[in-house]
């Protein structure tokens, strides 16, 4: 599915449940990077994020912040990789991000801190120095 396509369907709330695992988390939020600024990405992210949470009967699921911490990691990565770099290299470079939470966040932040429900509901900073 092409990137327009991906999006239309994700924002359209037409992408079947099944198909929105954690790659596809990702590409979207590499999507939304490569096209808008960090500030736009993560306001067009989290609330199209919340919409297909909402849509698919679990408002719950949506975790403030892992949501903005993902995006930011994404967004530096994006950053340090080539100009015009293609999603399946970005997968390709990015193994801990592509690897879920722990991979990509575990380094920012203990589970407890993570799995608060403070850090649900608003975002919170990290409690490890990334090293």
């Amino acid at each position: 599915m092409t990137d327009d396509a991906f999006v239309g369907s994700f924002e359209a709330l037409t992408l079947p449940p099944s198909e929105f695992r954690h790659a596809a988390h990702v590409r979207l939020a590499w999507i939304y990077l490569k096209r808008m600024s960090l500030p736009e990405a993560m306001t067009r992210y989290s609330m199209s994020l919340r919409a297909f949470a909402g849509h698919v009967g679990k408002p719950g699921l949506f975790h403030e912040t892992i949501t903005y911490a993902f995006l930011m990691v994404i967004n530096e990565r994006i950053a340090d990789g080539p100009d015009g770099e293609s999603w399946e290299a970005f997968q390709a470079r990015n193994p801990d991000v592509m690897a879920g939470v722990k991979g990509a966040l575990g380094r920012y932040y203990t589970d407890e801190r993570l799995g608060s429900d403070r850090a649900r509901a608003r975002f919170v900073m990290p409690d490890r120095l990334a090293g």
